[in-house]
């Protein structure tokens, strides 16, 4: 086992406190948005004898990530495996560097992830039904908002939805379209009559992103709120923006992002729109697994990725057998807990520690008295755990 130093990103939506009290440590002058856990070659952990995970292990098809946002994050899809192998490859020859602020595709891999939350944690995913938008949009007496009802009762369904996000995301309103619409939201507010938090949303969004598109988008989106514990996969294609709370997110190893509203970085808005027309799967939760008493198991049914979550305490004197004998990277997320190997060593980890095991270390047993999460590879029998769908 080897403990990893990992990367800390930095982004405008990212907390001051959040991750530097999860692990510990004095207030950040800066915002912590995310830690990096991984291989990928932006930016890789690092090891005890100061070389990088990437050259230790090669490429792991996986990465986790600890997310903190104070506000939301941008407006965004990630692409499929065809997408992000064309758009790279197009991208390479076209000599884009790749920490240029317009570079799209970071890699040739696509990004389906899956979010389970630390803190309670808010995030918008994947469309509403077509009743239920304009429900949302005849409830605002705006010319935009009567002029979006009118397009998508003439062509609805999913085509329809997308061709409306199309037409505000490539031409954008004013912003005192969006102003307008917010303050009838208010008015909505104030007299009871949202639909599922979107209104809510819209005048919350707002609050961050005055006068953007992903205000109006906001409507048109699903609204949900996962309490600790509980996890949702992300298909790629999915539109989605993150809104406030902590999380761990794993991942294929990949940093390609589509952006269209909710930002100040490079924005792709017609790539966002093939990424949808390419298609998109059902929103869904993921109903976790028992693995022995300790270990619920998240696995969305992928081949790259699976999330384990063990609680472990000093009743269990000799320590609780944590899956997978494969490549490993394993944090502690609560309380501390020590990681003991086939050959005895034995490493202690405290909240935000983390370490990488491969097949060398066999099966690792967690002892103490808090909670251990792993990422790793699953087996084809462990890509059987069944998705919800949340609408």
């Amino acid at each position: 086992m080897r403990r990893l130093q990992n990367p800390r990103r930095s982004y405008d939506w990212g907390s001051l406190l959040a991750i530097p009290r999860f692990l510990g440590e004095p207030i950040s002058a800066d915002s912590v948005a995310e830690i990096w856990m991984g291989t990928h070659p932006i930016a890789p952990s690092r090891v005890d004898d100061d070389s990088t995970l990437r050259e230790l292990v090669g490429d792991l098809p996986f990465m986790l990530k600890i997310l903190a946002a104070d506000r939301p994050l941008s407006l965004q899809v990630h692409p499929d495996a065809k997408l992000a192998e064309v758009g790279y490859a197009e991208e390479e020859r076209a000599g884009v560097p790749l920490d240029a602020p317009h570079r799209v595709f970071k890699d040739p891999r696509p990004k389906p992830e899956m979010v389970l939350a630390l803190t309670t944690f808010d995030t918008l995913v994947g469309f509403r039904p077509t009743a239920e938008i304009l429900r949302i949009l005849g409830a605002l007496p705006t010319d935009l908002t009567r002029s979006l009802a009118e397009q998508l009762r003439a062509r609805p369904g999913f085509a329809g939805i997308v061709a409306l996000v199309e037409r505000l995301v490539t031409d954008p309103p004013a912003a005192e379209q969006v102003a307008e619409v917010v303050r009838w939201c208010i008015v909505g507010l104030d007299q009871r009559l949202d639909v599922k938090r979107a209104y809510q949303t819209a005048v919350e969004v707002n609050e961050h992103h005055r006068g953007d598109v992903g205000v109006i988008v906001s409507l048109l989106l699903n609204r949900l709120t996962l309490q600790p514990g509980e996890a949702a996969y992300l298909a790629t294609g999915i539109i989605h923006a993150h809104l406030r709370g902590m999380c761990l997110e794993v991942m294929v190893s990949s940093d390609n992002v589509l952006r269209a509203g909710l930002t100040s970085k490079h924005l792709d808005p017609q790539g966002l729109i093939r990424c949808l027309s390419e298609g998109m799967s059902k929103v869904a939760r993921v109903e976790p697994v028992q693995f022995g008493e300790s270990t619920d198991l998240f696995v969305p049914g992928l081949r790259e990725f699976a999330l384990a979550m063990t609680q472990v305490s000093a009743a269990e004197t000799d320590g609780v057998v944590l899956p997978d004998e494969g490549r490993r990277i394993l944090v502690c997320t609560g309380g501390e807990v020590e990681l003991v190997n086939d050959d005895g060593e034995r490493v202690l980890l405290h909240r935000g520690d983390a370490v990488f095991a491969d097949a060398g270390d066999g099966t690792i047993r967690a002892v103490g008295t808090g909670e251990v999460a792993q990422a790793y590879t699953p087996t084809a029998a462990d890509r059987a755990t069944p998705l919800v769908p949340l609408v």
